[in-house]
């Protein structure tokens, strides 16, 4: 594809923006409020797409994605508040001031080098904590995962994934001597604890700990599924199989998806 052919496809995808926003009663209705829960919704169809490795689904999402933004850049401006060409040169600048070691004199060989550097310029930047920049409404593991990279950045990191196992082991002790203890709010406390270090061991494991929960997530819906069909061949409601039988069905399950 060459420059010019992108250049005209985005173009289109611009003046289709413009038309639906003049002429389509659902289009010209829409605010940046009522937007906000459809592209939340859109990115997580694109992470699904991105587990599933389904490079055709990846397309789509990435086009539905790519028209709420060009629709955000629509509203901004029809108010003069932003358009999407300032939208753009934004982010160019952005990322030309924060790559130095490609548009200016820093030198940066490793990926951790370039993190380093990425949080020390958002910092000059007028950022008032290393942490400032995580989102406050992400999903809790993922939340984690995040704040902990940061704090990476500035050194606050284990040496070893030795030491963070033993986090985790520390952390899983406190917990059972909680339970032990009948504490609701220590156990509680402690069960976020115990979450928190083995968030951090994944990042030692270089496992993204979001990804590996769902795949674990739709591994339990398939093998679980597999259960209720074998109770639909059986004529037995699935409540009133045994456990054993479950568990038996479960293993077969497990054996089939190897």
């Amino acid at each position: 594809m060459t420059l010019d052919s992108r250049l005209v496809a985005f173009s289109q995808l611009l003046n289709i923006m413009d038309e639906l926003r003049e002429k389509c009663p659902w289009d010209m209705k829409q605010t940046n409020e009522t937007l906000r829960q459809l592209t939340i919704e859109e990115v997580y169809e694109l992470s699904d797409a991105i587990i599933k490795n389904d490079s055709k689904e990846i397309k789509e999402e990435l086009g539905d994605i790519l028209l709420h933004i060009i629709f955000y850049a629509k509203i901004g401006s029809e108010t003069n508040a932003f358009n999407i060409e300032s939208v753009l040169n934004a982010i160019c600048q952005k990322l030309i001031y924060r790559h130095p070691h490609i548009y200016g004199d820093t030198v940066a060989v490793t990926e951790e080098a370039v993190k380093k550097n990425w949080e020390q310029l958002k910092l000059k930047e007028g950022r008032t904590s290393v942490l400032g920049g995580v989102p406050q409404s992400l999903p809790s593991i993922t939340k984690a995962f995040r704040i902990q990279e940061k704090a990476k950045q500035v050194g606050f990191e284990w040496e070893n994934i030795a030491d963070v196992w033993n986090k985790v082991e520390e952390e899983l002790e406190e917990l059972k001597e909680a339970v032990e203890a009948k504490n609701e709010i220590a156990i509680e406390e402690e069960f976020g604890d115990l979450l928190f270090s083995l968030v951090n061991y994944s990042r030692f494991l270089k496992i993204d700990p979001d990804t590996a929960l769902e795949k674990c997530n739709r591994k339990f819906i398939s093998r679980f599924q597999y259960i209720e069909e074998k109770a639909k061949e059986l004529n037995l409601p699935i409540d009133e199989m045994s456990l054993e039988v479950m568990d038996k069905y479960w293993n077969e399950a497990k054996l089939l998806s190897k």
